[in-house]
């Protein structure tokens, strides 16, 4: 049979074949890069998909260390050690068996994306208006609570002066007050088809859903949710919110 000049023939390609295959399997420095490059990028965007940013823009530099990096006789494992910081991530390289190794890299990510900026100086206490933010692609690599949604905004006041151009951050806002103490307030009582209101005194300040003290026409001391500017509701009325 081995006299067949055939057989060598399909001998050589078989061992060729499986020797190539051997070769196919081994992962090299540059696929492990990739590979960290690839992984780091979806961290990047699995966090700002969790923010609620909206049109996200996700880059990322592998820093390679001045440790060598071998090749592996196989498929490496990438995972990320701290994705805390983006602007610094660590990233671990796994080559697995007997003569496998561990690689650790260092990945500077960049994320940006539309997020609420000051479209205008606004004073300290002072409550925001639509005209006073915009929505603009920024790089929130260091603001990691950016607000995304304009109607977060909404019934909010600055809590410290705001500079036209700052990215905004919950931190940043106050609920505004829509109804202060020792100003007389509009007290609305509904009940299906039927709304009685009157006049009372609020002893007591407070934002959009917060339950005040007010004192109604009659003296008597009431508790009320605060609905809009100047105007509140009985909280214990059966049927309020």
């Amino acid at each position: 049979m081995f006299n067949n000049p055939i057989v060598p023939r399909l001998a050589i390609l078989l061992l060729t074949g499986i020797t190539n295959m051997s070769a196919l399997a081994d992962t090299l420095p540059e696929q492990v890069i990739a590979q960290v490059h690839k992984a780091a990028v979806e961290q990047l965007q699995r966090q700002a998909e969790r923010a609620g940013l909206a049109e996200v823009k996700a880059e990322a530099e592998v820093v390679r260390g001045s440790r060598p990096l071998p090749l592996c006789r196989g498929p490496v494992t990438v995972e990320g050690a701290d994705t805390r910081a983006p602007a610094r991530m660590r990233f671990l390289a796994v080559c697995p068996g007997a003569e496998g190794w561990r690689y650790d890299f260092v990945v500077r990510g960049k994320l940006s994306a539309k997020v609420a900026v000051m479209a205008a100086d606004v004073a300290a206490g002072k409550p925001l208006g639509l005209a006073d933010v915009s929505l603009e692609r920024n790089d929130i690599t260091t603001v990691p609570d950016a607000l995304a949604d304009l109607a977060a905004v909404d019934g909010m006041s600055a809590r410290r002066s705001l500079r036209a151009g700052e990215v905004l951050r919950p931190n940043m806002l106050v609920a505004a007050l829509l109804v202060k103490r020792g100003e007389m307030v509009r007290i609305v009582a509904k009940r299906e088809q039927i709304e009685v209101s009157m006049a009372g005194e609020a002893l007591d300040a407070g934002a959009r859903g917060a339950i005040v003290r007010v004192r109604n026409a009659s003296g008597t001391t009431i508790r009320a949710r605060v609905i809009d500017a100047g105007t509140v509701e009985p909280a214990d009325l059966p049927g309020a919110n």
